[in-house]
């Protein structure tokens, strides 16, 4: 596994190194010790699988208010998205900033993204499954989400018309969150 930090800190892409013959290839996309190494190790207590029928759906931006933040390691495992992560942390340098990374089952790559971030994502592709791990449980209570298009972020989404669910649609923008509250302390 190749672990490099993305440019917003504390983001990271891990690539795969898969071992390919004539019969497929073998990878390994977890290695507790590895991880210990590069301080990412965590106790990942729920792992989910998300399927998305149709190319051009948005997910996101979704996150949880402590103190049930969760840290997410996310891959595809079939299909392609634009995964987006968008920094809350009240206290960072990069506060309101956004990355993107492609995930793909040809990419061979994951990413984490650590407590403080909302996290979405655009399929390029019909038909697309995840799987990702998280180390907090799930609080529907707790939950927020950031309106996609908020314009205060500027993200740069590769579609303009995607399919929705109503919760997302009809999320708060970036400058409501800051006005509610300022951001996520970590």
């Amino acid at each position: 596994m190749i672990i490099s930090e993305h440019e917003i800190p504390d983001v990271h892409t891990i690539e795969f190194e898969p071992h390919e013959d004539h019969r497929g290839f073998f990878m390994r996309v977890y290695d507790e010790g590895t991880f210990e190494d590069a301080g990412l190790h965590r106790d990942w207590v729920q792992e989910n699988h998300s399927y998305t029928k149709s190319k051009g759906t948005v997910r996101g931006l979704h996150f949880q208010f402590p103190p049930h933040g969760e840290t997410k390691l996310v891959r595809v495992v079939r299909g392609e998205i634009l995964d987006v992560f968008v920094d809350l942390r009240e206290d960072s340098s990069t506060f309101g900033e956004w990355g993107s990374v492609r995930l793909s089952t040809d990419h061979k790559q994951m990413v984490y993204i650590p407590r403080g971030f909302a996290h979405g994502f655009c399929t390029l592709t019909d038909d697309v499954e995840m799987i990702y791990k998280m180390d907090n449980y799930y609080k529907p209570e707790l939950q927020g989400i950031i309106h996609w298009e908020s314009p205060e972020l500027d993200i740069k989404w590769p579609i303009k018309e995607p399919i929705l669910s109503d919760k997302d649609a009809n999320a708060e923008s970036f400058d409501e969150f800051v006005l509610e509250g300022g951001g996520i302390q970590i």
